[in-house]
């Protein structure tokens, strides 16, 4: 069998049942991935270990009946290999030198993160050639804006410090976007050139935005990015995943040239439907929560999900991340549902 549905749906068909795949599916609820990781001194050699990485992307494969596999890295491998160095704080979360703390800004050159990220794309070619032909690799890679906030206040967290440095340092923001646009592309690109049959952009903070900031760090970097891609030979579907872009999640879907639209849990799928061009594949939106309780609220959610896509490309997923305290059984059911089972 060489049917890969997802990619038929990233096509524009209407595929029964739909495709899925969880955001997070390689991670923290797998027993197995925990012991994975255990063999790694921290988070980032993980990333760049090919053989490690590739069995994290293998193991919810051996468990579950998914259409897709994602590549398992992190999105700040991008300033990591500009040169920026970032770690992980035990139950905190990652951590860079903050931009905010520099009156200049020493950002890196873009030209590097190919040499940089080598591992990362045998990490792609080892999955694609470990994967049946009818699985779906989806290669990714943060949203400019989303890694920029990283680098610029140097942890996740509240992101009102990010906003006034796009008000007070403008000049810097831009180019600091303007570098993150051409270092993912060509991240992106060669993640296509190792095997990823799809893209996804995870532009997470999206969310908290006026208008006219979302148009100059959401919609022209994004915007610059998929026209770079297509500049760079890339013709395969591109996902967009802006997560809170709310009311503007129309122009995002609209003017930034992705093929098809990740929707978070708090967006009802008819808005989605009504706001993005007739015809695009949408992809969501489950409330992760549901995992967690499992059980009749689950089949329930996931049913409503199912429903108020019909009719129209869907590739079911969470409106999220899966969280750490799922009960691996409820993946499955989730499964079954879906599937008809």
């Amino acid at each position: 069998m060489t049917d890969r549905s997802m990619l038929r749906v990233l096509n524009g068909e209407r595929v029964d049942p739909p495709p899925v795949w969880i955001m997070r599916q390689a991670g923290r609820y797998l027993p197995e991935y925990r012991q994975l990781r255990a063999q790694a001194k921290d988070f980032m050699s993980f990333c760049y270990s090919p053989a490690l990485a590739t069995e994290a992307v293998l193991q919810p494969l051996r468990r579950f009946d998914l259409d897709a596999a994602i590549l398992f890295s992190d999105i700040l491998v991008i300033p990591d290999a500009l040169g920026h160095k970032v770690w992980f704080v035990e139950g905190e979360g990652p951590r860079l030198e903050p931009l905010l703390d520099q009156a200049t800004w020493s950002i890196g050159a873009a030209d590097h993160v190919v040499t940089r990220l080598a591992p990362v794309y045998e990490t792609v070619q080892r999955i694609r050639a470990a994967l049946p032909d009818q699985i779906t690799l989806i290669g990714f890679a943060g949203g400019p804006w989303t890694v920029a906030t990283y680098m610029i206040q140097g942890e996740g967290g509240e992101k009102d410090r990010c906003r006034r440095a796009a008000y007070e340092r403008p000049a810097d923001v831009d180019s600091l976007l303007s570098v993150l646009v051409e270092a993912t592309a060509q991240h992106l690109a060669a993640q296509v050139a190792a095997g990823a049959d799809c893209l996804q952009i995870f532009e997470s903070w999206s969310e908290g935005l006026p208008e006219p900031l979302f148009e100059r760090v959401i919609l022209n970097p994004t915007r610059a990015l998929v026209d770079r891609l297509r500049a760079l030979g890339v013709t395969v579907p591109v996902i967009g995943f802006p997560r809170g872009a709310g009311a503007l999640l129309g122009r995002y879907a609209r003017e930034t040239g992705v093929n098809a639209l990740g929707v978070d849990t708090q967006t009802p799928a008819a808005f989605a439907r009504a706001q993005a061009p007739d015809g695009m594949p949408l992809q969501g939106n489950l409330d992760p929560q549901l995992l967690i309780c499992g059980g009749p609220a689950l089949e329930a959610g996931a049913r409503h999900v199912i429903e108020s896509f019909r009719g129209s490309p869907h590739i079911f997923n969470l409106g999220h991340g899966i969280t750490p305290q799922t009960p691996p059984e409820h993946l499955a059911a989730l499964v079954n549902v879906i599937k008809g089972r």
